[in-house]
C-alpha cells in the first residue's frame, strides 16, 4: 500500500510522508560552544569536502595553516556534526570520529534529544538540496565564502521523524553508501592503473621504439637507459626552430574578453590536450602587438612554472592561431622532428625526470629556455617518429576512452548516492 504523502511547506524538502514533521534546526540540534582554553587537546582536526573530518596531519599542504596558539580554537567531540560556516553550501560538513581542536569558523552540532540519530541529521547536511537552500543566509562577497551565522542556521527547517526511524534510515544509508563507496574506490583504482599503464607505455615506446628485436645501445643518460642502436641522442634545441614563451598583455584583466584571439594560460594546458572550458581571449589589436608570442598549428605547449609545470600538449587548431602568456613555453619543431613525438617525450617519464632535475635546486618554481633547449632527447628518424606517434595516438586514445567510461560510472554512482540520501532523509523512499 502506497504511503500517504503531504506537502512539507519547504521547497527543498518537497513532499514528506504522513507522520513526518518539519522543525527548526535549533529544536533538533544544539551548538557546542566549548573553547580550547585552557588547553584540553593539541590534536588538531580539519574539515574537507571530500573526506569529512580528518586529523590535520593528514590534510597535506592544502588550505589554511593551523595556528600555534590553540586557545582560540573550538572543541569537537566524537559524533559531532562539524560544519564550516563559510563553506557549508559547497559541502564542507562532516561527522567527527575524533576529539580535537578545530578552527573558530566551524560549528559543532549534537542532538538535543539523546535518543535521536546524529547520523540521520548528518545525512541531511550532505544533500545538495539542503546545501543549496542555505544560499542567501550568508554574509560575504563571494557566494562560496559566505559566513552563515548560527542564529540564522538555527531557523533552517529540517525534516524529522521519531528516533527509531531515524536510526533505521541512518543504518540503511550507512550500508548502502558503504557499498557504493567501495565500488567507486575500485573504479578509481582501475583509473589509476590505466593512467600508470599509459605513462609506462609512452615512456617505453619513446625510448625503445616499436621493434622489440632491435639492437640497443647505452644512451649515456641514466634515466633514459638504452635506446635503439640507430637512434641519435641529442638536445631539444637540435629538433626545434623556436623555444620561447609569451607575456601578459598590458592593461591587466581589462584586456581579456569572451571572444577574439584565444589566449592560452597554464591552466588550459593538459597532457590530454587543451581544456578551454574557461577560455580567455584578447582582441586582434592586442594580438598584433604580440606577434612574437603567437601559437600556431603543431606547436608543442609546455608549462614551465607553478604547480602545473611539465604538463604539455599540442595546439591542434588549423584555422586560427592563438597567443600565450609567460607561464607556457612554445616549442616549434623543425623538419627533422615530429611535433607529436616531441610532445610524447615531455609527457613520458624521461621528460618528467628531466624537469624534476631542473627543479632540484633553488629554482623549484620554474624552468628556463636554456634548460629546455639542452634537455637530452632520444631522436629516431622522422619516419620512425611518425610511426611511434601514430602508435601512441591509437593506444592512448583507447586508454583515455576506458578512463572516460570509468569516470562516467563514478559520476553516475555519485549522483545515485546523492539521490538515495535525499530520498531517504525526506521520506520519499521507504526504508
Amino acid at each position: 500500500m502506497a504511503r500517504v504523502m503531504k506537502d512539507s511547506g519547504v521547497e527543498w524538502i518537497g513532499q514528506i510522508p504522513e507522520g513526518w514533521n518539519v522543525k527548526r534546526l535549533k529544536l533538533l540540534l544544539v551548538e557546542r560552544k566549548e573553547i580550547n582554553n585552557p588547553i584540553k587537546t593539541n590534536f588538531i582536526l580539519s574539515l574537507t569536502n571530500s573526506r569529512g573530518v580528518i586529523p590535520y596531519s593528514e590534510k597535506g599542504d592544502v588550505g589554511n595553516k593551523s595556528k600555534d596558539d590553540l586557545t582560540g580554537y573550538k572543541l569537537a567531540y566524537p559524533n559531532d556534526i562539524v560544519l564550516n560556516s563559510m563553506n557549508v553550501i559547497i559541502g564542507s560538513v562532516g561527522l567527527s570520529k575524533y576529539f580535537g581542536a578545530v578552527s573558530p569558523v566551524y560549528y559543532m552540532l549534537y542532538t538535543r534529544n539523546k535518543k535521536d540519530s546524529i547520523s540521520f541529521y548528518n545525512y541531511i547536511f550532505q544533500t545538495q538540496e539542503f546545501q543549496n537552500s542555505l544560499r542567501g543566509y550568508g554574509n560575504g562577497i563571494l557566494e562560496i565564502r559566505m559566513r552563515i551565522q548560527m542564529s540564522k542556521l538555527n531557523t533552517v527547517l529540517l525534516p524529522t521523524i521519531d528516533s527509531e526511524q531515524q536510526h533505521k534510515i541512518a543504518n540503511y544509508l550507512d550500508i548502502k553508501c558503504c557499498k557504493i563507496d567501495e565500488i567507486i574506490e575500485k573504479e578509481k583504482e582501475v583509473i589509476e592503473k590505466l593512467k600508470a599503464y599509459k605513462q609506462s607505455l609512452i615512456t617505453e615506446v619513446v625510448t625503445k621504439g616499436l621493434n622489440p628485436d632491435v639492437v640497443m645501445k647505452d644512451s649515456g643518460v641514466e634515466w633514459i637507459g638504452e635506446v635503439p642502436n640507430h637512434w641519435l641522442v641529442g638536445r631539444v634545441k637540435d629538433c626545434t626552430i623556436k623555444i620561447g614563451s609569451g607575456k601578459t598583455p598590458k592593461g591587466g584583466a581589462d584586456v581579456y574578453s569572451d571572444e577574439g584571439v584565444l589566449f592560452i594560460r597554464s591552466q588550459n594546458v593538459y597532457s590530454t590536450g587543451l581544456k578551454l572550458d574557461e577560455a580567455t581571449y584578447i582582441s586582434e589589436e592586442i594580438d598584433t602587438t604580440m606577434k612574437g608570442t603567437r601559437v600556431y598549428f603543431g606547436d608543442v605547449l609546455l608549462n614551465i612554472t607553478g604547480g602545473s609545470i611539465g604538463r604539455s600538449c599540442i595546439y591542434t587548431n588549423k584555422e586560427n592561431h592563438a597567443n600565450v602568456n609567460q607561464h607556457v613555453c612554445i616549442i616549434r619543431v623543425n623538419e627533422h622532428c615530429c611535433a607529436r613525438y616531441m610532445n610524447y617525450f615531455w609527457i613520458s617519464n624521461v621528460g618528467k625526470v628531466s624537469i624534476d632535475i631542473y627543479q632540484s635546486g633553488a629554482n623549484r618554481e620554474g624552468m628556463n629556455f636554456e634548460q629546455i633547449a639542452n634537455t637530452t632527447i632520444p631522436v629516431p628518424n622522422i619516419i620512425e617518429q611518425e610511426q611511434i606517434s601514430n602508435y601512441l595516438d591509437e593506444k592512448c586514445s583507447k586508454i583515455e576512452r576506458l578512463i572516460k567510461q570509468k569516470e562516467q560510472v563514478i559520476e553516475k554512482l555519485t549522483e545515485y548516492k546523492k539521490s538515495l540520501i535525499y530520498e531517504c532523509v525526506t521520506g520519499k523512499r521507504e526504508v
